[in-house]
């Protein structure tokens, strides 16, 4: 009886030593197959965004890729390579509706371009913590402010809205205007200028873009900033990846408590929509 007492705790210590030889070696596996350690091994952090979601990221009248999006990459790249690290950031400008495919497929480490972490999403990509809030909101010809004060007056027969195509500003138009018209297209700024030359009543997107075309086109439009949904923006990275998020995560939070996150807010989501108004 004492020998089998015995054997038997021999086994389940041998078997406590295999189980726990197998987790370290399953930890320190994920963790070389991390996206973090494949761009340290590259020296290149390669960021994917949609250069056209203003303020976020869109291109400058000598081309370059600018905006808050841009700017907190540069600053990631010095996290992950020190003194000169936004030097070793390689932006790649990806169509809206290839974005998540491309990450898949290893074009990029990470989509840093203003999406809103939905839950269909959340099913291909993980999101880090958000790192900005949004809504919905409206823009609409100066011609209309006193027919059009909030979106059920654009939700009757006859009326147009715009928005762009697979993004969440067309998912709340037909779910919120059903009866309205919907026209989609594949820019936010065609969306908007259809309002802007009186074409369509209403161009409905997320509030800092909105505050933009309001700013660009202030003789004929104006906004409605009463938001219409809730929605965190997120960057997003593949899936089974959590030294990559954990990494991601601290430097959030780094940067929100060191004042970084507030001097770019401030330049690009109050100084350049001035700069803009005042250049109409």
């Amino acid at each position: 009886m004492k020998k089998a007492v015995f054997l038997f705790i021999t086994l389940v210590i041998l078997g406590s030593l295999c189980v726990g030889s197998t987790l370290a070696f399953t930890t320190e596996d994920l963790a070389r197959a991390s996206a973090l350690e494949e761009i340290l091994k590259r020296g290149e952090l390669r960021v994917g965004l949609e250069a056209g979601y203003q303020p976020f990221e869109m291109q400058d009248e000598k081309g370059n890729i600018v905006g808050f999006d841009v700017d907190m990459a540069y600053e990631l790249g010095k996290a992950i390579f020190g003194k000169g690290g936004e030097k070793r950031v390689k932006i790649v400008n990806t169509a809206w509706e290839g974005i998540i495919p491309a990450l898949m497929t290893r074009k990029f480490d990470i989509i840093m371009s203003g999406m809103t972490v939905l839950q269909s999403r959340n099913l291909k990509v993980n999101f880090c913590q958000p790192y900005y809030y949004i809504g919905q909101c409206l823009l609409i010809n100066r011609k209309d402010k006193d027919k059009i004060k909030s979106y059920k007056d654009l939700n009757k027969e006859g009326m147009i809205v715009t928005s762009k195509l697979g993004v969440t500003g067309a998912f709340t138009a037909e779910k919120l205007m059903p009866k309205a018209t919907l026209r989609l297209f594949k820019t936010e700024a065609e969306g908007a200028l259809q309002v802007a030359n009186g074409i369509a009543d209403g161009f409905i997107y997320d509030e800092p873009q909105v505050r933009v075309f309001a700013a660009k086109y202030k003789k004929t439009t104006m906004g409605l900033f009463q938001p219409l949904t809730y929605e965190p923006l997120a960057w997003a990275i593949r899936k089974g990846d959590p030294d990559f998020l954990n990494f991601l995560n601290n430097f959030l939070a780094q940067v929100r408590g060191d004042g970084r996150w507030e001097k770019l807010k401030q330049k690009w989501f109050v100084d350049y929509i001035q700069e803009l108004a005042r250049k109409q």
